[in-house]
């Protein structure tokens, strides 16, 4: 027999076990015999091409897959852990930090082939590096029901993306959203990374923070994204972009850039970018050091942009003047589709948000959030913030209707939606329950179908 060949079943009721040899990494499968307590029968016509054959009974799934995770630890060396052996039929499995190694890893992946209950595997901080993240992958080629992996800080280096990217390119598996995190990944890695996602369709969410990419592997990342046809959600946040790799990056779709020490100098081509650029959604450069400076560049941008709807501008040295600057450039841009401007650091001014009332009439959908505004008073805040909900459903029930009737008599159409311009009309004028503005605009955000229409049917599941 070929000793590069597993070992295959001579008999329909035994199975040989053929050790995995050490070094190599060509087999990730492990033959195992069948518990003794459970007898296998099989019909005498059948032929199994399966490496490992389990029958359809949900006690002996569980007892042969404990075996045969149980059986591969034996064959790697490595001690058994007990939390994936209790929970090999849960569908989320959380292995961090749990000192796994390469080998521990290979007996994982060796469990995981056929195992279709997990979908989402956890493996951050495990020391996997280049032999077991090529174990995982090899496991990917044959597990279908594996969804959701995370790898981070695996000290992955550049053999690991090479690893990963080869897995990239064959688009073989259901995995859609995979965690990358701190994993010593450099230029050349950016560079083999984006050679394979350029092709790559299957992967929607990945995460790449915490590694040492600069301009240049920002400049392989935007080439790569102007042309992926699959990737949604990419998180850049704490590396090491400047100028000409923001500006390369800003051609995806949503872009996590925070925490990359910019300044107001790549704030100015963020402007650009924004004024030019039709297919950005999402953008977060928080705890860039951009300032009321930046700001003003940015918004520069937002007076023309009609596709970005979230911009994240948190733990930014902007103070109130900036933020003026930002919410006028978007009252300015009668198709801006801003849904969300956070700068929650910073402390507002009434004269703010009597600015910020005029902004909300033009483009109700949007929402501004900030820290707090200078010295409101304890009884005014608690009128700007009292659960808008819970009043009306106070109404309501003294009146002893529903609170879909409530809203349904505020309708002149009398039906379940109505535009979100029509409903925050209505509200504001309407005085059976009287709210400010902000009130009005919690309670869009709870019936807001994202359509610019309101749907009261949401509250017949919503608790107030």
């Amino acid at each position: 027999m070929d000793n590069d060949k597993p070992l295959q079943p001579e008999t329909e009721d035994e199975i040989e076990i053929e050790p995995v040899r050490q070094s190599s990494d060509k087999m990730l499968y492990c033959e195992a015999e069948p518990p003794p307590t459970v007898e296998k029968v099989k019909p005498a016509q059948e032929n199994s091409e399966t490496d490992l054959e389990i029958e359809d009974d949900d006690k002996f799934f569980t007892t042969g897959q404990k075996e045969l995770y149980l059986e591969a630890c034996k064959l790697m060396g490595v001690v058994p852990v007990s939390y994936f052996i209790r929970n090999m039929e849960e569908s989320y499995v959380n292995l961090n930090h749990h000192g796994l190694g390469p080998r521990g890893t290979k007996a994982i992946a060796i469990a995981l082939v056929s195992n279709p209950a997990i979908t989402k595997l956890e493996l951050e901080d495990n020391c996997i590096m280049e032999e077991g993240v090529l174990s995982l992958v090899e496991m990917l080629q044959e597990n279908y029901y594996l969804q959701e992996m995370n790898i981070s800080n695996n000290h992955l280096g550049l053999e690991g993306a090479r690893i990963i990217s080869d897995f990239f390119e064959r688009n073989s598996s259901s995995i859609w959203s995979l965690e990358l995190s701190g994993n010593d990944f450099k230029e050349d890695s950016a560079a083999l990374l984006c050679q394979a996602l350029s092709t790559n369709y299957r992967i929607k969410k990945l995460d790449l923070s915490h590694n040492q990419f600069s301009d240049v592997g920002g400049e392989h990342l935007g080439q790569m994204l102007a042309i992926n046809v699959g990737l949604t959600s990419l998180d850049l946040s704490w590396n090491n972009f400047h100028t000409r790799g923001a500006v390369a990056l800003c051609n995806g779709l949503r872009l996590d850039l925070s925490m990359n020490g910019f300044g107001n100098e790549v704030a100015l081509a963020l402007g650009e970018v924004l004024r030019l650029n039709s297919c950005l959604v999402y953008l977060d450069i928080g705890g860039n050091d951009i300032g009321n400076e930046g700001a003003s560049k940015i918004s520069k941008g937002l007076e023309s942009n009609e596709s970005l709807r979230v911009l994240k501008l948190f733990l930014n040295p902007i103070n109130m003047d900036g933020a003026i600057l930002l919410i006028l450039a978007i009252k300015r841009n009668p198709k801006s589709r801003m849904e969300e401007l956070d700068i929650s650091n910073v402390l507002v001014s009434e004269q703010f948000m009597k600015t910020l009332d005029g902004v909300y009439a033009i483009h109700p959908q949007l929402d501004v959030v900030f820290k707090a505004v200078q010295g409101l008073s304890p009884k005014k805040t608690i009128f700007l913030l009292t659960n808008p909900m819970k009043l009306i459903q106070s109404y309501a029930d003294q009146h002893k209707i529903t609170i879909v009737d409530f809203f349904k008599s505020l309708n002149p159409t009398g039906t379940m939606k109505m535009s979100v311009d029509e409903f925050q009309k209505v509200m504001i004028e309407q005085n059976k329950v009287p709210l400010n503005q902000y009130q009005v605009r919690e309670v869009i955000k709870k019936l807001d179908e994202k359509t610019g229409m309101v749907n009261f049917s949401f509250l017949n599941t919503m608790k107030p």
